[in-house]
């Protein structure tokens, strides 16, 4: 169902994948949009190892609210800021894939909120207040995931 990798030896461990997940704070969400064509856009996220589900917060109305009420099948990309090998100008860039259904969840569960929120910042009272405050206005998407890939790419 899902392709595999065209050049295996840049494939990432499944142990690496799920390290970029739970380090990185920022990927680039992909929903089927208007008139069947790609709307792709950067979001914070939160993996919940435990579960092995991305959790998101968004506004409750827009284009993507529109396109995933019409399709719940998405693709994640998350990649890091990539590093050099001594001696060499190139940068290798570590990416991750992540394909699966996505859901919007009224309610959000508190727990996943707060470590949400701890990926930007450590002041709990912070965090409370931006719950409370943002719970009315905002929901949360759970993105379910069916398989995910990562490899390792060399700019030069």
């Amino acid at each position: 169902m899902f392709r595999k990798l065209t050049r295996e030896k840049q494939r990432l461990s499944k142990e690496e994948c799920l390290e970029l997940l739970i380090n990185e704070k920022r990927g680039v969400l992909s929903v089927i949009g208007d008139e069947g064509y790609p709307y792709a856009l950067p979001m914070d996220f939160y993996y919940k190892e435990e579960d092995n589900k991305i959790y998101f917060h968004s506004g409750k109305y827009g284009h993507k609210i529109d396109a995933i009420k019409k399709n719940d099948k998405v693709s994640f990309c998350v990649y890091d800021e990539g590093f050099h090998k001594d001696g060499h100008w190139s940068l290798n860039i570590r990416s991750v894939i992540v394909f699966g259904r996505i859901s919007i969840i009224e309610e959000w569960p508190h727990d996943i909120m707060v470590n949400f929120c701890k990926k930007f910042t450590s002041d709990i009272d912070y965090i409370e207040n931006e719950i409370k405050n943002l719970s009315s206005s905002t929901i949360m998407l759970r993105l379910d995931i069916e398989h995910i890939s990562g490899k390792i790419v060399n700019e030069s």
